[in-house]
């Protein structure tokens, strides 16, 4: 039953959402009229080579609309985020509640443990697609945005993942990627998943061995501050794989899409660093 209202509203908020999208443009083609007068005013200005008192307030008008146009689309694509967010996070429920129901019957076959390659997919799918974070002016980067961390009373919520500090086969420990399955307040324990399904296992783990993964991408344009900075000591996903290595930052990223440039641990190298591996924000 939980599941069919979660599909009603899913569908009820893209609908919301297809219609945010409209605005936008129909926003955007609205304004666009008046973007070309402050163009056509500067090019005259340029030709008669003066700024007269007549251009001075014609200008000043058509930036202060300017201003409010963009203002206006700003909201709605806000808005629009806000949508998306809600979309994924009733789609993120819906795939848990899946999991916990065990909603696959005795006359299905049994699921199949998915390709290594798939899951690389599906990860590097999921790095690429973590939200960036956009504040309003003067706002600061949450918690778990980019490089800044929870906070210490922060626990992570059924399906989060997480780096999970564990004992593999040959005893030693090591960093893994993983999803949380519960958390016990009475014992301060996490119960997680190896994200790989080839060594599916179930661990039991206290908060701190425990690093909850971010949940937005910062923006380095506008908030720098929330990244890891050029040559900071970091845990980072060794690339196709599920597993997370001692690095070092050689370069945080310039643009919202770009990934970090990471030095990895590597005896092997007479500089005890690999050659610099593109990493996600993730």
């Amino acid at each position: 039953m939980a599941l069919v209202s979660a599909d009603s509203r899913i569908a009820e908020l893209l609908t919301e959402l297809h219609q945010l999208i409209k605005q936008t443009q129909e926003e955007r083609s609205r304004s666009e009229h008046n973007l070309v007068n402050i163009q056509k005013t500067h090019e005259r200005m340029q030709t008669e080579n003066k700024i007269s008192p007549y251009y001075r307030t014609k200008l000043r008008g058509l930036y202060t609309t300017a201003k409010a146009d963009a203002e206006a689309e700003c909201n709605i694509l806000r808005k629009a985020l806000d949508k998306i967010a809600e979309i994924k996070s009733l789609l993120e429920e819906r795939r848990i509640a899946a999991k916990i129901a065990g909603l696959y019957n005795d006359s299905e076959p049994p699921r199949k443990t998915m390709r290594r390659g798939v899951l690389m997919t599906l990860l590097q799918q999921s790095a690429m697609t973590l939200p960036l974070w956009i504040g309003k002016p003067g706002d600061k980067p949450p918690p778990l945005c980019g490089a800044i961390p929870a906070s210490g009373d922060y626990v992570a919520r059924p399906g989060d993942k997480v780096a999970a500090r564990v004992k593999a086969v040959d005893g030693d420990e090591q960093w893994i990627l993983a999803e949380v399955v519960s958390y016990s307040h009475a014992t301060n324990k996490y119960e997680v998943d190896d994200i790989d399904e080839e060594g599916k296992e179930r661990h039991t783990l206290s908060r701190r061995r425990v690093i909850p993964l971010p949940q937005w991408k910062a923006n380095p344009e506008t908030d720098p501050e929330a990244l890891f900075q050029k040559e900071q000591l970091v845990l980072a996903l060794y690339p196709q794989t599920t597993c997370f290595y001692r690095a070092l930052i050689h370069a945080p990223p310039q643009r919202p899409q770009d990934d970090y440039s990471i030095l990895f641990e590597d005896t092997s190298y007479a500089e005890g660093y690999s050659p610099h591996l593109s990493v996600a924000q993730r």
